[in-house]
């Protein structure tokens, strides 16, 4: 291949957590890396849009690249919550660089589980969305938010911990050991009740291990983990209909699913990267496209 045109690549990947951020050499060699605050989109738009110029700069400080010349970089930005145009352009805009892609992060988190070959993406973390591509042409489903969705989510289970609490307090079913350990943690159902009245999706999501670690043993967890794992199923028959695709389960959570979904097991695949291997593939291919039609 002749020299690109653009030698260098920048990659992001932004989320509430945080914002990573890595500068690449055009064949794909890192060569610095940055990181900043959060970066969701939908949440704080300029705090997102500040972080992301942050964990860039110190990704390019990191190279110890003359950053002065931006034309020679093309970059790929995911971030949670750029989701409409307008969204993206001014991220794009007010990005200080001047050839760059801007996508939310399930993108990134899509190409660097599965590339851009066909597939369905399981993401469960504190929330849950999936995501399929079918000849060239992606579409998500679920990820609305814990009041209306994200089911089989960490936020998801852990409601559904306090709920089968109540319910086991109030006779409707027989206690386990991990539904009367947390009615005894929080001293009764009223603190229950308390605590959900300001809980937060976090909030409710901290309580998701407690559930993972006790299904083995645990009928309430495992009840939860059987009933999240069939949301999933079902997610992923409508994204690929003819049940041929690889499925990949990333987050958090994902592979704690594998397990309880037996029918699905010989399509299910490690992920190939992280969502900053696929921002940066993503950049390479904007710069690869721009290289052939003459920058």
């Amino acid at each position: 291949m002749s020299h690109p045109v653009y030698p260098y690549l920048i990659a992001v990947d932004g989320g509430g957590s945080g914002c990573r951020a890595v500068v690449a050499s055009f064949d794909g060699q890192v060569l610095g890396e940055g990181r900043a605050g959060p970066a969701n989109a939908t949440s704080d738009l300029d705090q997102s849009i500040a972080n992301t110029r942050d964990a860039i700069g110190r990704a390019l400080g990191s190279a110890g690249l003359d950053t002065t010349d931006r034309g020679q970089f093309v970059a790929h930005l995911g971030l949670a919550g750029a989701l409409t145009a307008e969204v993206t352009m001014r991220i794009a805009k007010e990005s200080g660089l001047p050839d760059v892609t801007v996508g939310d992060d399930l993108e990134t988190a899509f190409a660097g589980a599965l590339g851009f070959g066909d597939g369905v993406l399981v993401s469960v973390g504190t929330g849950s969305v999936l995501a399929g591509r079918r000849n060239g042409e992606t579409s998500r489903i679920g990820g609305w938010g814990l009041q209306v969705s994200d089911q089989a989510s960490g936020a998801w289970l852990g409601r559904g911990l306090m709920e089968r609490t109540l319910l086991c307090h109030d006779g409707f079913e027989p206690h386990s050991d991990l539904t009367a350990s947390v009615l005894a943690e929080f001293g009764g159902a009223l603190e229950i009740v308390a605590f959900a009245a300001r809980a937060t999706p976090g909030d409710y999501a901290k309580w998701a291990p407690r559930v993972v670690a006790a299904a083995d043993a645990d009928a309430q967890a495992a009840a939860l983990l059987t009933s999240g794992a069939t949301y999933l199923s079902r997610g992923v028959a409508v994204l690929d209909p003819s049940g041929r695709a690889p499925i990949c389960l990333t987050g958090g959570l994902g592979p704690a699913y594998g397990r309880y979904l037996p029918d699905l097991q010989r399509r299910l695949v490690s992920p190939r990267g992280t969502a900053l291997d696929g921002a940066l593939q993503l950049a390479r291919a904007s710069a690869e496209c721009r290289t052939r039609s003459g920058g």
